[in-house]
């Protein structure tokens, strides 16, 4: 197997996940992202392209997203879809209880931001897809409603009817007493998963009409099909842990410029060990049968793609188990780190999901 070889320094990782917090392209980060040489090329993806959809195309013909190229690149967003919508969704603040599970689950409030739909009506028996939004190192909570042009697109996306209305939630694996250096944020996601299971998504599913008939562990489980969680950068790497602990509430992940720290961390990815994990999820838990889809994605200038690349190579090399109907890998020509490659990647992967 050829694996990616060439690591970035921890420093220049400090500089392009700093790029999450600022749609500017700096120059340093871009020099970066240009020096990066390890990546797979479009004749790979070419070659694995072909070789894993027909090793699985007997079995996911039926499926809709198996019409669908397993690797490719992302198409870019119209510019109308970046413009103000006629019909508007609107962004609403939750406060909510939670634990500070890192500092003796001592409780704490936190905040979340929620997209409602145009035309949601809170006394209405319409129920609605979730989509869980996560940001990348040194974010905070509503950060994907403040990019416009990406608030913009949801609204453009239902009013085009690409996806159906969708609550859209932007949170934080962060706290009022969180720090906030590199160490102190991958313990911070570590643990988001209780607050996720235990908080947040009871919350909001208690308050907003989703899926879910109540807020009980049960109920949140049977509607597992309606529910997507996403994330950019530490956002990712997140995502993937969501799916390590939570595949039982949620079918959709969209883990973008990032890959799998269940074992290891940055610098010491682990990449065959946590595919060898992720394998093993999907068997024993009947995750084939019960279904389950990751649109994974990452730009060819990102200045810390290795480990998406590592990952992405190590997972389309088991075609038997991750066919095109369960696992995607995409990648945005040109694309750095920030958010107009995250609203690149929302644009392309949100119809899949609702398809």
């Amino acid at each position: 197997m050829k694996k990616v070889l060439i690591m970035l320094l921890s420093g220049i990782m400090a500089l392009s996940l700093a790029g999450c917090r600022n749609n500017a392209r700096e120059s340093s980060t871009e020099s970066a992202g240009k020096s990066e040489s390890s990546t797979i090329s479009e004749s790979t993806v070419a070659d694995v392209t072909s070789s894993s959809t027909a090793d699985s195309s007997s079995e996911t013909t039926s499926s809709p997203v198996a019409a669908i190229s397993q690797t490719g690149f992302t198409t870019a967003v119209p510019e109308k879809y970046k413009q103000t919508a006629d019909k508007q969704g609107e962004v609403v603040e939750l406060q909510y209880n939670s634990r500070d599970y890192l500092r003796g689950s001592t409780p704490i409030t936190k905040t979340a931001y929620v997209y409602l739909p145009f035309g949601y009506d809170e006394n209405s028996e319409t129920r609605y897809d979730i989509i869980y939004l996560m940001h990348g190192w040194g974010g905070h909570a509503g950060e994907y409603f403040e990019y416009t042009p990406t608030k913009n697109m949801f609204d453009n996306l239902i009013a085009n009817g690409d996806i159906p209305p969708v609550i859209i939630v932007s949170a934080s694996f962060y706290n009022a007493n969180s720090d906030r250096d590199f160490s102190s944020s991958i313990a911070e996601f570590r643990e988001f998963h209780r607050d996720f299971e235990e908080n947040l998504m009871p919350t909001v599913e208690g308050k907003f009409h989703t899926y879910a008939n109540s807020t009980s562990a049960e109920d949140l489980k049977a509607s597992r099909d309606h529910r997507v969680f996403g994330g950019f950068s530490l956002g990712s790497v997140t995502t993937w842990l969501e799916f390590c602990y939570d595949y039982d509430y949620i079918k959709y992940f969209l883990p973008m410029s990032g890959s799998c720290w269940y074992y290891g961390t940055y610098g010491d990815f682990q990449t065959e060990k946590n595919v060898d994990f992720i394998e093993q999820l999907v068997k024993e838990n009947d995750l084939d049968e019960r279904g389950y889809f990751i649109y994974h994605a990452v730009g060819t200038e990102d200045t810390v793609k290795s480990q998406t690349l590592m990952q992405a190579e190590e997972m389309l090399e088991r075609p038997d188990v991750f066919t095109p109907e369960h696992y995607m890998f995409y990648q945005k020509d040109g694309g750095y780190h920030d958010f107009d490659a995250v609203q690149e990647y929302l644009y392309n992967a949100l119809p899949v999901f609702f398809d």
